[in-house]
């Protein structure tokens, strides 16, 4: 008796490419940062940028990680989490540490310095993705366990309400970061330093806290992505949040009209907004960002080797301080600072990847420095 397998469900090649899409955005930022030593409030292109850049990459990082067809047992559970641990922090490890010999004076007071750091010398992404999937796993875990003897309808609505009362809890703790008043971790707090302020650099764990809603905003529009693609593909949906994403943004980075604990809606607003216009723009013209276009493929490229390109960069990127210094003198060039950023980028994903291909001769070093069998 032949045995029909489940078929594979296909790749969203456009997702690759707006993967791919969105480590050009990192890179780049990283050589108008720390390659141009470029200040964001002195950029025209870069406070704009950051809005979406990072919520982006957890998005899809959230929305990759929802697989409906995984079965949950305890045993997948602990497998899929030491994968994770091996692929995220070995590399990272590795890395870093390469990176701070080569990078900083002197490679202790370096490592010290980095540690210290809530960005890890740059390597604070793999890190937290890693808490992120830490957190999620073990959900998943459980929300199976609590809906597997439900009926399908109750069972549909407990995994919603399950998904949505962890996506607002981390919204909690992402808005606790920008309350200076009342807590002592929160961005602008003028106050001594605290145990648990100190716990948070250090371990990254307020990243996690910033980041989190978007990876979880990406879970759910997968979960339900026949609806939010209807949602999407509706006449009113694209224009009222075009509306919105404009008016939060120019509050954001402009007028500023809220104050203290109210400031952080249309800054919130701003990033969710740009974020689902980015989504929205790749899945409409999709057509252009598949393997048959030049821009399609290479941007699926990129976007496949995304841990690569993110571990290896740092290593390359420029050091052009003047370039920074004539951004602040004549400010107010989107088009040219956007440009330069995006074409050394483009320099050092070269380079990354050439030296990424380098490595990957040998099978060792591909399976532990990059996660590949």
């Amino acid at each position: 008796m032949n045995m029909m397998m489940p078929a594979k469900k296909p790749r969203l090649e456009w997702l690759d490419a707006l993967r791919g899409f969105t480590m050009i955005m990192v890179v780049a930022n990283h050589v108008a940062q720390i390659g141009f030593e470029e200040e964001w409030k002195h950029s025209s292109s870069l406070q704009f940028l950051l809005l979406f850049r990072m919520p982006l990459f957890f998005f899809i990082s959230g929305f990759l990680a929802y697989k409906a067809s995984q079965i949950w047992t305890a045993r997948n559970l602990s497998g899929l989490i030491l994968k994770k641990v091996r692929v995220q922090l070995i590399p990272t490890l590795v890395f870093f540490a390469l990176a701070t010999a080569i990078l900083k004076p002197h490679f202790w007071p370096g490592v010290e310095e980095s540690f210290h750091s809530p960005t890890k010398g740059g390597y604070w992404f793999t890190l937290v993705l890693l808490y992120m999937f830490l957190i999620y796993y073990p959900f998943a875990y459980l929300e199976n366990k609590i809906t597997s003897h439900m009926p399908p309808v109750s069972a549909k609505w407990m995994s919603a309400l399950l998904i949505i009362l962890l996506f607002l809890v981390s919204l909690a703790f992402y808005d606790s970061c920008y309350q200076p008043k009342y807590f002592s971790w929160a961005k602008g707090h003028r106050g001594p330093m605290t145990d648990i302020h100190q716990f948070l650099l250090d371990s990254s764990l307020g990243q996690l806290m910033l980041w989190m809603p978007f990876f979880l905003y990406g879970n759910i529009a997968h979960r339900y992505w026949d609806k939010a693609q209807r949602l999407m593909d509706s006449k009113w949906f694209f224009p009222i949040i075009v509306l919105l994403a404009v008016l939060c943004t120019l509050d954001a980075l402009k007028w500023h009209t809220l104050r203290m604990a109210w400031a952080i809606i249309p800054l919130t607003l701003a990033m969710f907004l740009l974020l689902t216009i980015t989504l929205m723009y790749f899945r409409y013209y999709q057509h252009y960002f598949t393997k048959l276009t030049i821009i399609g493929a290479s941007l699926q490229y990129i976007g496949r080797r995304t841990l690569d390109i993110y571990l290896i960069h740092f290593l390359f990127l420029p050091s052009l301080p003047s370039i920074g210094s004539f951004f602040k003198l004549y400010r107010h060039n989107f088009i040219t600072d956007t440009t330069v950023s995006i074409l050394f980028a483009l320099l050092v994903i070269g380079f990354s990847i050439i030296a990424s291909n380098i490595l990957r001769i040998s099978p060792f070093l591909k399976k532990w420095l990059f996660g590949r069998s």
